[in-house]
């Protein structure tokens, strides 16, 4: 079983590491993720060994808060108010206390009992306030681990008490409470800027959960009655008004009007929508009455689905992300022995005072965060992944979008992906007169399930054919299909069929199908009687973003394939018409899969089909994108679902991948130099150039750093994927 649990408490890559650690050493769970910048656990358990309470509590006792997450609760939106609230407070009350101090100590104002009014004054600081770090490395010390809070509580403890120390019994020396109590609010300062950050990094969910209508207007007994939307059940009868939103998916079972659907396709224009119409939830209704029954509720509608496909894209983590956990888990106990190290050197090898040598090993513990090193990764994904929700590209999590940048071929399937999916009857050629030929045709396919059997039936229909009793019905899976109309046996479909039968096609109507399948046009015969008497051409039209999407593509590097069951003459034309530079006809639907695995020794691929036909093809390759419609969302098998249906949209997904990866090294990289630069500095390799760290600008550059790479994350919204 997987639950999700919202985690407060936690300050850094440590902290999640720590808590990570612990959930997956307890009996009971088989894997953990916790995932610090959404402050979230997602952990599979067995609920015969472990309960959830049970594991909430073992996170409770590591000092960090948890409660259970559910789909239709807003208490992780509580939680992250709370938290912008809780860091606020303690911040205005840091500054309080600790702004008299700064001014005092760095101005030199003469304060009577200057020393006892510097010790009053950030007492509260250091121990109110500074609780809050006391505790989350009192925390991870239980969990035999440490964490930016071990940092900061050894460090200002340090400064705070040797102050002490020296009002008590060094009278005259300089005192140190400035460092301490400037030091924890500008950390404060630094938490707060980050969750206000964050909470702009997770708003994509935030906006796809506004779009949820809270109530619903259901058709009871003849009355209209107001009710929670998710009291809504399926089959209700609901009443939606011009302006409001649909509450949740449904077919409509009386009225006429125009919906806005733009959050779901993309699209500016709405759609029309009468009897029979599909309605999909949090879409706007404009200008009529619709009433619809409904289908799809609660978790199943189309709104919560792409929810979910989001939550979960940011909840878990990238491949990359295990190298920052690495450099995190080992980064604390290393700064901590750096930090030592500076206090030994300075102090008993170069013959420094005490205060210098505490001093510079206060500033190593402090400049030394891992805080940017774990929100590198997890910030960035966030907001790749909401930009592409806003955009119309679901991306199903954060390895996926690392693999997407890595793609160097694209295969696609040809019906409903290169083409509209729509085929259409554009000619028939009869060989043998008065066969009675579209009729036969049509009484074949009325009763079959094969994809071009509803262009026969309309084209049928609409030229006023009339449908025979067919007895002995049977498909021949990748050729057609058979049976008797009249007692004679009756086949219809591809070359191969009438072959396997050693039926003979007549010369015209073999120049015919050559003639329309150059022009790429699909052509299927007809035999009555062992005797081939008809041909019908059909058509799909190549969509009409295809062409400037392949084109996109290629650009971009990659190479364009294109898979299809068609002969080698409708796939070189509608390849050529589209742009792709290789493609493979005559593949069975079985055969797809192995030809993707062909395809992969050569390159890192990605195959574009419907997400159900071609889902084998899809589950082999390196990268599944699904072109499908909103409705279809949740049947959808590919790790990138475009449910705007539109082919250009394969090429900004690859760029938002690029994009998101790029600042993702972007990120890591300056964290890392960041520390690489900065701690050396903070313990006094520059001393004899004259510059060195005080704790307070440490301090300062360690919350700069934090707030520095979740702004470089939200730039991704400016990225160009169009």
């Amino acid at each position: 079983m997987k639950k999700k649990l919202s985690v407060g408490g936690m300050h850094c890559a440590s902290c999640a590491l720590n808590i990570e650690r612990m959930l997956k050493k307890t009996k009971g769970v088989n894997d953990a993720n916790v995932n610090f910048s959404i402050s979230r656990a997602t952990v599979d358990f067995e609920p015969t060994i472990i309960s959830e309470d049970e594991i909430i509590k073992s996170i409770h006792s590591l000092g960090y808060e948890a409660f259970a997450l559910n789909e239709k609760s807003d208490g992780e939106q509580n939680a992250r108010k709370s938290e912008l609230a809780y860091f606020k407070k303690l911040t205005l009350i840091s500054l309080v206390f600790t702004i008299p101090v700064f001014i005092i100590s760095m101005f030199m104002i003469p304060v009577p009992y200057r020393p006892y009014v510097l010790w009053l004054l950030s007492t509260p600081v250091q121990f109110y306030v500074g609780m809050y770090f006391y505790r989350g490395a009192w925390g991870a010390l239980k969990n035999k681990s440490a964490n930016m809070d071990s940092l900061i509580a050894i460090g200002t403890s340090a400064a705070y008490f040797y102050s002490v120390y020296l009002v008590l019994f060094a009278e005259g020396m300089e005192l140190y409470f400035e460092s301490s109590a400037v030091l924890i609010t500008l950390v404060l300062v630094g938490k707060y800027l980050e969750a206000v950050a964050k909470g702009r990094a997770s708003e994509a969910i935030r906006k796809l959960m506004d779009l949820s209508p809270k109530q619903a207007r259901i058709l009871e007994d003849g009355k209209e009655i107001m009710v929670d939307a998710d009291a809504v059940k399926k089959g209700n009868t609901i009443i939606v008004k011009p302006g409001e939103r649909i509450p949740v998916d449904g077919l409509v079972i009386d009225g006429h009007s125009s919906v806005d659907e733009s959050m779901i396709t993309g699209e500016p224009i709405p759609s029309e929508k009468t009897k029979g119409s599909l309605l999909v939830g949090g879409t706007v209704n404009k200008n009529g009455v619709l009433v619809f029954n409904a289908t799809n509720v609660g978790s199943e509608t189309t709104l919560s689905q792409i929810i979910k496909l989001v939550e979960d894209a940011q909840s878990n983590k990238a491949p990359i992300q295990r190298y920052a956990d690495q450099i995190s888990s080992v980064f604390v106990p290393m700064v901590m022995l750096i930090s030592a190290i500076t206090f030994v050197v300075w102090y008993f090898v170069l013959g420094q005072t005490f205060s210098f040598a505490i001093i510079l090993a206060v500033s190593v513990l402090v400049i030394a965060c891992p805080c940017a090193l774990g929100l590198a990764t997890p910030t960035a994904i966030m907001v790749g992944t909401g930009k592409g929700a806003k955009s119309g590209i679901l991306i199903r999590n954060g390895a996926v979008l690392e693999k997407a940048q890595k793609i160097t071929a694209i295969a696609f399937d040809k019906t409903g992906t290169i083409t509209i999916g729509k085929p259409e009857i554009v000619g028939v050629m009869e060989a043998v007169p008065n066969s009675n030929a579209l009729s036969i045709a049509y009484s074949l396919e009325k009763v079959s399930e094969h994809p071009l059997a509803e262009s026969f039936v309309k084209y049928a229909e609409k030229k006023k054919a009339k449908a025979m009793a067919v007895t002995g019905f049977s498909a021949v899976p990748g050729m057609g299909v058979k049976g008797k109309v009249n007692s004679k046996l009756c086949l219809l479909g591809n070359t191969k069929l009438m072959e396997s039968a050693k039926l003979e096609t007549p010369v015209e109507l073999v120049e015919w199908k050559t003639q329309m399948e150059t022009k790429g046009s699909t052509v299927v015969l007809l035999s009555v009687s062992d005797k081939v008497v008809a041909a019908f051409a059909i058509s799909d039209k190549v969509r009409e973003d295809s062409i400037g999407a392949i084109k996109t593509l290629r650009s971009m590097g990659l190479k364009t394939y294109m898979i299809t069951g068609d002969n080698k003459r409708v796939a070189a034309a509608i390849a050529a018409q589209a742009g792709i530079e290789e493609y493979f006809a005559e593949v069975l639907p079985a055969e797809k899969a192995s030809l993707i695995k062909t395809l992969k020794k050569e390159h890192t691929v990605a195959m574009v089909g419907d997400g159900i036909n071609d889902a084998p093809a899809i589950a082999e390759s390196d990268l599944g994108i699904a072109m499908g419609s909103g409705t279809d969302i949740a049947i959808e098998t590919g790790d990138i679902i475009l449910i705007r249906n539109k082919l250009i949209d394969v090429a900004r997904a690859i760029k938002l991948s690029r994009a998101t990866m790029g600042k993702i090294k972007q990120n890591l990289f300056w964290a890392l130099v960041y520390n690489i630069i900065g701690i050396p500095i903070a313990a006094g390799v520059l001393f004899s150039f004259g510059i060195l760290l005080s704790p307070m600008i440490a301090g300062g550059a360690m919350a700069l750093s934090s707030v520095s790479v979740v702004t470089n994350s939200l730039l991704l919204n400016n990225a160009k994927i169009d």
